[in-house]
């Protein structure tokens, strides 16, 4: 099951490896491990559609940093949290940028849907368009 955040057909190319994708010119869609150095796909951003980031544990937070730095770097395409993915983790993966998860246990969409709506307001900028409320408060 994919939950998707995202306007765009899905991109149903199965993600490869980092090390495969990069030998693959013709690869479209990239998986990456927790640990693996995403700054490798920045010369690749113009053909990627997809950034699938494993989770392998729901306290391993390596995949938090690797989306925030693809989107700080420009990548625009689908960005997917795979596996150990939690209903509470939802709403800081989409501020982090991810906008689509495939998680290993199924989630209940009425509580993905509190969870995203859970916090009217935010503190800090993100990779998300959210404005922060101090900002809201001070113009």
């Amino acid at each position: 099951m994919v939950v998707r955040f995202r306007d765009d057909e899905p991109h149903e190319e199965p993600a490869v490896t980092l090390d495969a994708f990069l030998d693959q010119p013709d690869a479209h869609a990239v998986r990456v491990e927790a640990g693996e150095d995403v700054r490798k796909l920045i010369p690749y951003f113009d053909r990627l559609k997809l950034v699938e980031i494993s989770f392998p544990r729901f306290r391993d937070g390596r995949g938090y940093s690797a989306a925030q730095i693809l989107r700080e770097s420009g990548y625009a395409g689908e960005l997917r949290a795979e596996g150990d993915v939690l209903v509470d983790q939802i709403l800081f993966m989409r501020r982090c940028g991810f906008d689509s998860f495939a998680p290993a246990q199924p989630l209940d969409a009425r509580l993905v849907e509190e969870a995203l709506t859970r916090f009217p307001f935010v503190y800090q900028t993100a990779a998300d368009a959210a404005v922060p409320v101090w900002k809201l408060r001070h113009g």
